[in-house]
């Protein structure tokens, strides 16, 4: 399949991926025939672009039904872990923390990084679903650092739960669109330490997911809040997860700002290196993530225009595109550039 901006799809277009809900539900299910009203209504909720059926792209696979419904399940599980953390309720958070870990064993043992970043949702998608994002990039990071399983739940638990002291936050500060005073960006930096203080009631959280949740604002400079800790301060998961909270965010829109582009999302976390971010983290973070993602369509410097059908591990910006010459683009004639053999043509952008 084929990704496209959401201007580019036409009537009769196949979904070829899942849309969903900010609650994890499905929206629009893949297979069905997108008309006018459905490609207009995806417009006015902030849908910028979706996976769309095309037989010249069958060899392209980007769903994971399996981490979907995990997904799913998860989402549908996060009130009621909140919920179950201000209660001090151990019993039934334990329940929702093997959701949490089925979901990220499944990561460990099954799980395609190239499948498991870019579901399609409406605009306002923030809240647990960046919890959940930020668990699972974590995961496939923390593999890549060689982490073993334990330390993995460990790390993926601290990267669901990291945000969870904004729940302490008034909403109208979270949701502020406007700058904030600095009395309100003083409120938004504590949210680490209450978030802290709610997981420290339950006795069988490990020490090192509360020090996600305190850490994951830290910066390796000392820049960031709520301590100024320097790099032998923070925890190895607290590092990680620092990144991939980081590099959500800023891929996704928020009520105060659009996201980055894709390239501009990646090079903010290449540039923080030794500043913002832990220098081996951004290296593994290199050599796990992409930075276009399968089925992408962009524009090469050569003046062709191609999609991305695979991936070369470690270099995020060098991927095979299938590029089809305007005359034979409906005839199923086309060529391949791997970009890795290829050094002197470059990714000038995505076609929008």
């Amino acid at each position: 399949m084929r990704l496209e901006f959401i201007n580019r799809i036409r009537e009769n277009d196949v979904l070829g991926k899942s849309i969903f809900t900010p609650q994890g539900q499905i929206l629009l299910k893949c297979g069905i025939k997108l008309n006018n009203i459905y490609i207009n209504k995806l417009r006015e909720l902030g849908v910028s672009y979706i996976y769309v059926e095309d037989e010249r792209f069958e060899d392209v696979d980007v769903e994971d039904e399996k981490l979907t419904q995990l997904k799913q399940l998860t989402m549908k599980n996060m009130s009621g872990m909140v919920t179950n953390l201000y209660n001090c309720d151990a019993n039934k958070l334990k329940k929702s923390l093997d959701v949490v870990k089925e979901l990220i064993n499944y990561i460990i043992n099954m799980g395609d990084v190239n499948k498991s970043l870019l579901d399609i949702q409406t605009y306002d998608n923030y809240t647990f679903l960046h919890c959940i994002d930020t668990c699972i990039m974590a995961s496939f990071l923390g593999i890549t650092s060689g982490f073993c399983v334990n330390e993995l739940e460990e790390l993926g638990i601290g990267a669901m739960l990291h945000d969870v002291g904004k729940t302490q936050v008034p909403i109208k500060v979270l949701n502020k669109k406007t700058k904030l005073t600095d009395e309100e960006f003083a409120e938004i930096k504590k949210h680490p330490l209450y978030g802290a203080e709610i997981l420290k009631k339950i006795f069988s959280i490990p020490d090192s997911v509360i020090k996600v949740v305190e850490q994951h604002h830290e910066r390796v400079d000392g820049n960031g809040y709520p301590y100024g800790l320097t790099s032998k301060q923070i925890t190895k998961f607290s590092k990680l997860v620092c990144i991939c909270n980081v590099y959500d965010a800023v891929s996704n829109d928020r009520c105060y700002r659009e996201k980055f582009g894709l390239n501009d999302a990646y090079e903010l976390i290449l540039s923080g290196s030794d500043t913002s971010f832990d220098r081996e983290c951004v290296l593994n973070f290199k050599n796990t993530f992409a930075i276009y993602p399968l089925g992408c369509h962009v524009k090469l410097s050569n003046n062709e225009d191609g999609y991305i059908i695979r991936q070369n591990r470690g270099f995020p910006d060098r991927p095979v595109l299938r590029v089809f010459n305007e005359k034979d683009y409906n005839k199923g004639q086309f060529h391949e550039i791997d970009l890795l053999d290829n050094t002197k043509i470059v990714i000038s952008g995505t076609i929008e």
